[in-house]
C-alpha cells in the first residue's frame, strides 16, 4: 500500500474510492503519569509519552490501511494526522486520507 501526504502520486492516474480513517485512544498507567509529572519539573523529553504517541500513530495508520485494503485501494493519498487529549494522560490519534485506485492508461 502506497501512503503519501500529497494529493497525487507521480506517474499515476488515480480514481478516488473514498475517505478512509483510523483512530485509537491510548493512555499510560498511573505510575508512568506520576513519573512524567516529576520529569516536567526538571524538564526534558517525556519519553513514555513519546512512545505512547508513536504507538498510537502506528495503530491508527494500520487501521486506516486495513480499511483501504477492504476497499481494494492501491494507495492512500493526502494523509493527515490529528491528536487530542481526551483525559488526563490519555490521547486520541486519528489519521485520514483518500483511498484511490490506479487507472491504467489506454
Amino acid at each position: 500500500m502506497i501512503l503519501v501526504n500529497t494529493d497525487f502520486i507521480s506517474g499515476k492516474t488515480l480514481s478516488t474510492i473514498s475517505i478512509v480513517k483510523g483512530s485509537t485512544i491510548r493512555s499510560k498507567h498511573l505510575g508512568k503519569d506520576i513519573l512524567a509529572g516529576l520529569k516536567m519539573i526538571v524538564g526534558g523529553e517525556l519519553t513514555d509519552y513519546t512512545d505512547m504517541i508513536n504507538e498510537a500513530r502506528a495503530i491508527a495508520t494500520k487501521r486506516m490501511v486495513d480499511e483501504a485494503v477492504e476497499m481494494k485501494a492501491d494507495a492512500v493519498i493526502n494523509i493527515r494526522y490529528g491528536t487530542s487529549n481526551v483525559a488526563q494522560g490519555a490521547a486520541e490519534v486519528i489519521v485520514y486520507g483518500t483511498a484511490v485506485k490506479f487507472i491504467n492508461p489506454l
